[in-house]
């Protein structure tokens, strides 16, 4: 059986970037991947237009035990490194957001270029990882298509989320077999189950400000038949908490702007007042009081105001892995260098991207990690 120099378990964005940079080194490289395509992940991110990289990527924008771990892989390839490697392979881009870059054509677009920049390595789909021995300075990987042999290997598995996309736990359980953690894994970036809202609500978006824990999330709110989606919530669940506080009139202190009412308007009913601020299936479903505001008593407006900015759930679920975007948890970083990936329990075994306990808000930062990560893993295994 032939032997390489490193074995890349996984063949998402991390594990592509790992082995171009192989590559640049002159690595004999073999990468395997239960799909029967690359990089599937990439190819539906950001709508279809990939995400690929957030200029504002630092620790202060990724969650786990440990986000400063982050620190070293951002400065070894940042952002901008990933501007640059888009413009050297002539990929149109936009800028939606301040710092956020999608593909104006297609997500497809990196992905072929990755591929280009790999095309003397060889990939073999369909091939599922059932172990993992090492023998002195060995590595032997036991496969459904056969043993292959390599002195490092780079587990890049990313997460458990989207299993309709062929993912799988390997890269955990290689990581328990030779001596790491596992911080529980669960669903992230994703919508949220709750019975606190009616179905009539689907479909309606708000700007909202959103407390979980001591983070407050401001961004779009959108009603689903389950709970709620959109921006906001998703970058909630990146708190593991089911009880938040929201406010669906951010800026607004509806208590004052009601009394004010009541003294110069006060023949207005409250529902026509809260549907000047909210839309309106929100505003019935919040305040449906036809009465004179001037007929309402302070402390009556008091509890109509905090249902608008101090709205609470407790029942708040992520709706699961197969529609989340991100999986939350994974292989713990407390034994892994940030300097170059490797296990510290296991010389030559190198940890890069979502399979991590290395999460990244909403916008971009998940696949620059993915970018960073395996970077560094390439240039050093």
């Amino acid at each position: 059986m032939k032997k390489y120099d490193v074995i890349i378990i996984g063949c998402g964005a991390a594990g592509l970037m790992a082995a171009v940079q192989l590559q640049k080194r002159k690595k004999s490289v073999l990468i395997l991947d239960m799909g029967n395509a690359p990089a599937r992940k990439i190819t539906i991110s950001g709508g279809g237009h990939c995400n690929f990289t957030n200029t504002h990527a630092d620790s202060a924008h990724y969650y786990g035990k440990n986000p400063q771990f982050v620190k070293s892989a951002l400065a070894q390839f940042s952002p901008y490194d990933t501007l640059n490697w888009v413009k050297s392979h002539n990929i149109k881009y936009v800028e939606r957001e301040p710092g956020r870059y999608f593909c104006k054509n297609d997500a497809s677009d990196i992905l072929n270029a990755l591929i280009y920049d790999i095309k003397n390595t060889e990939i073999k789909l369909n091939t599922n990882v059932i172990d993992i021995e090492k023998s002195g300075d060995k590595f032997i990987i036991k496969t459904n298509a056969g043993d292959f042999y390599t002195t490092s290997v780079i587990v890049a598995t990313g997460g458990i989320s989207y299993p309709n996309l062929q993912v799988s736990n390997i890269g955990h359980v290689i990581a328990k077999k030779f001596g790491h953690k596992i911080e529980p894994p669960r669903p992230a970036l994703c919508a949220i189950k709750t019975a606190m809202f009616d179905n009539a609500l689907a479909g309606v978006s708000v700007p909202v400000e959103i407390q979980v824990e001591k983070h407050k999330i401001v961004d779009n709110l959108l009603f689903t038949h389950f709970g709620i989606g959109g921006p906001a919530t998703y970058r909630a669940t990146l708190i593991n908490s089911k009880h938040m506080i929201i406010n669906f009139a951010p800026g607004n202190n509806i208590f004052e702007i009601l009394k004010t009412y009541k003294q110069t308007n006060g023949k207005k009913s409250v529902s026509n007042v809260i549907a000047e601020i909210l839309p309106n299936k929100l505003a019935r479903f919040l305040c449906n009081d036809t009465r004179n505001i001037a007929d309402l008593r302070d402390i009556e407006l008091k509890q109509i105001a905090n249902k608008i900015n101090q709205f609470e759930i407790s029942d708040g679920t992520a709706i699961g892995f197969q529609s989340a975007e991100i999986t939350f948890g994974g292989v713990s970083v407390d034994k892994i260098s940030s300097k170059t990936m490797e296990s510290q329990t296991c010389s030559g075994l190198f940890f890069v991207g979502e399979v991590m306990d290395i999460t990244g808000d909403l916008g971009g930062y998940n696949i620059q990690w993915a970018f960073s990560s395996g970077f560094v893993a390439g240039n050093n295994a």
